[in-house]
Parts: structure tokens; C-alpha cells; sequence
């Protein structure tokens, strides 16, 4: 068999989402698994919990991620020519979104990528990977708050410079975003209320429960905790709405926020998403649709030449178009999240504000879309790069560790 070749998130996800059929890959790495570590190893683990996760068997996906990770904690993505920068990322196991996909940053660069994998089972290892940069990739959810919450204690003495604070991850909560963004004018960020299982039975039975124990009023939206991509997202008009909902997801707790209708004038919903590094805003993509719950898969941009050339404008035009018209409102928000690195799903309303649906450390910025129906896109996404580039560039001459407190 061929020399051991570890692939990674980047390249398996930009192969299944060019709709390559990936099975004999995964047959090989699963004959693979029983063979002694030089021929076999850790790596193959590890890609073979990828390509299960991109399959959806993410239980399996677990097990076999964490076979991987007992062997080793961490895994090097070579970088694509001679390398001038080390980047440690620091990781959880998990889900394809558990962390920021840094591969995908350092794709076709001279920056090689270490991966740390680190959980409470999973401490530190005794040799850290020689770096120059170390980042958080840890996204928020509410089973890395914890580790979160220690690994602000752990790196405030760490002998390199750390990006991302993790006690600004832990903020990117739902509720969080919007208590942080509550004081700034020219932005909306939806009050998130969190709401048991057992509250949403109690509006569904009675009539004016919502009113009275939810202090809103119809339509709000709702989604369980921890989801994301529209995943148990559904718009809640009246009581008959929290029956309906109930019957069709079974998880526990839950965001409740009000909707807001953030429709252009032309009647067609517009999503943004906008990365921030080192606070400046850069264009990731535009998605249009004629539905309120906006998802770039789900907006038919493939389809439409119209919505494409629209998106193509946005791009091109960025810096002089939207990025001035909010600039206030990005600098305010970036001030108040206080990360090196976010990205932000937004929206403009009628009225001129920005409306933030969601700012995240580990939302997926790629160039994975065709290059014949989106040659647009590789410009803005370059900007993206060089951006992340100068961030680890300019980190690599700042002081080692974090701050010892999240300044306020």
C-alpha cells in the first residue's frame, strides 16, 4: 500500500462537495485501520471519522475520531510550499463544526498547520509542537464551555502568542451575542431567551402562556441549543405552532427570539456572511432568497444568474459598498466581541441597520464553489487569506500567552 497520507477537512469535504463518490477512499482507509501503524496509524483514523461525519454516521464518526486521538493528539497539514509560518491550532473532538476549519485559511499557503486535540479526556501532551502562532479553534457550544473556561487560565502563560481569547468564544452563545450587542444603535441583535423543554409544553397548552411567561409576542423563531445551518429552526406564529414544533424535535432545551422581518423592498431576503480578522470586515458570501430562513445551499444561487451577478457586485464592490455604509456598526461589533478572528451572518434592514443573526469562531469560510459558476468568488475569498496571513504574521512579534483578564 501507498505511504500513509493524512487529507484532512479541507480537501474531503471540497471533494464531497464537488459530488466526487469517495467510497473506495473510504474502503481503503477502513482495510487500512486493521494494518500495524506504519502502514495504518492514526492519521487514517482520523480521516476516516471525516469522511463519516460527511456521510452523517457522526456517532460512528466519534468512536472512531477518538481511536485516532488515543494514539496521538496531534496531526500536521504540510504546508503547500516551502513553510514560513507554524501555526498551532488548538482543538476538540467532535463534529465537522466543533472547531474554526483553519484548513481551509491555510490552503495553498506557506503555513504549516499543527492540530492539537485537547478535551477533558484528552489533556495537554508532555511535547507541544514547535510553533510560531497558537490559535484557539475551539468553538462555542455547551460542551466546550468548559474546557473554554480552563484554557483561559492555561494559556496565559503560554511561551508563544495566542489568538482568540477563549473567554470571547464562550461569549458567542446566542443569548450572549445579543446581551454583548444590546448597547450599540445602529445594530439588532434579537434578544435569545433559553427556554426548557417543559415551557414550550406549557405554550402549547395554554393559550396565553407565551404572552405571559415569554413577554413576547408572535411570530419568534426557535431552534435547540447547540444547532446550527436551520437544523430544528422553525418560525412559531401562534400556540398551535410550540404542538407542532414539540412533535418534531425531541431536544431539550431551546433559543427563543422574535422574528424579524428583513426583507429588501424588492420582497427577497438577504443573508451576509462577513468574516472579521483583526476587525476588518471582508465578504465570504451573499445569499437571496424568497424564504425568510436563508441558508447559501438552500438559496438557489446556483441556479440563478440573477442572484450571482448580484452576489458578484457585492464582492467586487465590497469595501466601497456595504463595508462603508456599515462601518460603524462592524467597528462596534468587532469592539464588543473582541476576537482576532469572527465570522458574522447578518443582514441589512429597510431601515439601514444591521441585523445579526449569528457571529461565530468556527462558521466555515471556503472556495470550495465552482470556479465556472462563481469565478468571482476567488478574489474575495484571497482577500480572506492575506488577511489571515498578516493576522498570524503580525501575532508572531506580540507578547506570548493571553491576557491574564478579558479586557471589558
Amino acid at each position: 500500500m501507498n505511504p500513509v497520507t493524512y487529507h484532512g477537512l479541507a480537501q474531503l469535504m471540497t471533494r464531497t462537495y464537488h459530488g466526487e463518490d469517495l467510497t473506495e477512499l473510504g474502503q481503503e482507509l477502513i482495510k487500512r485501520t486493521s494494518l500495524p501503524p506504519h502502514e495504518g496509524g492514526p492519521e487514517v483514523f482520523l480521516d476516516l471519522a471525516i469522511l463519516l461525519h460527511l456521510r452523517g454516521f457522526h456517532e460512528m464518526a466519534r468512536e472512531v475520531q477518538m481511536q485516532a486521538l488515543r494514539q496521538r493528539q496531534t496531526y500536521v497539514l504540510p504546508a503547500a510550499r516551502a513553510p514560513a509560518l507554524r501555526l498551532l491550532a488548538l482543538m476538540v473532538p467532535g463534529e465537522l463544526n466543533a472547531n474554526t476549519p483553519l484548513e481551509f485559511l491555510v490552503e495553498d499557503s506557506d503555513i504549516e498547520l499543527h492540530q492539537l486535540f485537547i478535551s477533558p479526556e484528552l489533556l495537554f501532551p508532555s511535547q507541544i509542537p514547535e510553533h510560531d502562532v497558537a490559535m484557539v479553534a475551539v468553538g462555542e457550544s455547551e460542551q466546550t464551555l468548559p474546557l473554554l473556561q480552563a484554557l483561559g487560565l492555561a494559556l496565559v502563560h503560554w511561551p508563544r502568542p495566542v489568538l482568540n481569547h477563549p473567554a470571547r468564544i464562550a461569549g458567542l452563545t446566542r443569548d450572549g451575542v445579543a446581551l454583548t450587542l444590546a448597547g450599540i444603535p445602529e445594530v439588532v441583535a434579537p434578544m435569545a431567551q433559553r427556554v426548557e423543554r417543559s415551557t414550550l409544553e406549557t405554550w402549547a397548552r395554554e393559550e396565553h402562556a407565551f404572552a405571559r411567561e415569554g413577554g413576547g409576542v408572535y411570530p419568534v423563531i426557535v431552534r435547540p441549543v447547540d444547532s446550527h445551518a436551520g437544523t430544528g429552526l422553525m418560525k412559531i406564529d401562534g400556540m398551535e405552532g410550540w404542538r407542532d414544533y414539540l412533535a418534531q424535535n425531541e431536544e431539550g432545551v431551546f433559543f427563543v427570539s422574535p422574528f424579524v422581518d428583513y426583507r429588501s423592498s424588492d420582497g427577497l431576503f438577504r443573508k451576509y456572511r462577513i468574516a472579521l480578522v483583526q476587525g476588518v470586515p471582508f465578504a465570504s458570501h451573499l445569499a437571496i432568497s424568497d424564504h425568510w430562513m436563508v441558508h447559501y445551499l438552500n438559496g438557489g444561487m446556483e441556479d440563478s444568474a440573477q442572484k450571482r451577478e448580484e452576489e458578484a457586485h457585492f464582492m467586487e464592490h465590497f469595501e466601497s459598498d456595504f463595508a462603508r455604509r456599515q462601518a460603524n456598526s462592524l467597528a462596534q461589533v468587532q469592539r464588543a466581541l473582541g476576537l482576532d478572528y469572527v465570522v458574522l451572518d447578518c443582514a441589512e434592514l429597510q431601515d439601514g441597520r444591521l441585523l445579526i443573526f449569528e457571529a461565530d469562531s468556527s462558521a466555515v469560510v471556503h472556495g470550495m464553489d465552482p470556479v465556472e459558476l462563481f469565478p468571482y468568488k476567488r478574489s474575495a475569498l484571497q482577500k480572506v487569506l492575506q488577511a489571515f496571513r498578516q493576522m498570524l504574521e503580525d501575532a508572531r512579534h506580540a507578547a506570548p500567552g493571553l491576557p491574564s483578564a478579558v479586557p471589558v
